[in-house]
């Protein structure tokens, strides 16, 4: 199995869990989107089986929409389909989305009389909590993959991941 991103090697068992696995799905960069590819995230992680807490769940979805949002609205132009991919080890779960704009977004600290802005903000936010990892990759055609890795298990108290470049 062929992740990118940065997963530890002591991390992958010698034998593939039931669970494990690489799906990927586009879609195109309209609103109608993001709800579907939750949904389809939600479907899964159930058809897997993989054991995640509904904390944990919740939390990627909120992920995966936030992340598909972002692509719609400002990346359609110039990419009239999304990618999401989720990877899925015995530790861990990825979650990235790709699209073919170059622009690459950092989480800002907004005000909070908005109503909007703060989507990778709270992104970080999750993956902070969970003590995962969150970072924003180029791609070799121009446009970006923002991904998120998550530990399925609980973080021990005390130990928290750094915050990272989103």
């Amino acid at each position: 199995m062929e992740i990118r991103g940065s997963v530890p090697p002591d991390t992958v068992p010698a034998r593939p869990l039931p669970y494990e696995g690489v799906w990927r799905f586009t879609a195109p960069a309209v609103d109608a989107s993001v709800p579907q590819a939750r949904h389809a995230v939600r479907d899964l992680l159930h058809r897997q089986g993989v054991p995640i807490h509904d904390d944990l769940v919740q939390g990627l979805l909120l992920i995966v929409s936030e992340l598909v949002t972002n692509a719609v609205k400002h990346a359609a132009l110039l990419s009239p389909q999304v990618a999401v991919e989720v990877a899925i080890g015995a530790e861990w779960i990825r979650v990235s989305v790709e699209d073919n704009h170059p622009y690459r977004p950092k989480a800002l600290e907004t005000d909070y009389a908005q109503t909007g802005g703060r989507g990778l903000l709270l992104v970080r936010e999750i993956t902070y909590e969970a003590g995962g990892s969150c970072d924003v990759e180029q791609t070799a055609n121009g446009g970006k993959i923002i991904w998120v890795a998550l530990p399925l298990g609980p973080v021990a108290d005390g130990v928290t991941s750094p915050r990272q470049a989103l």
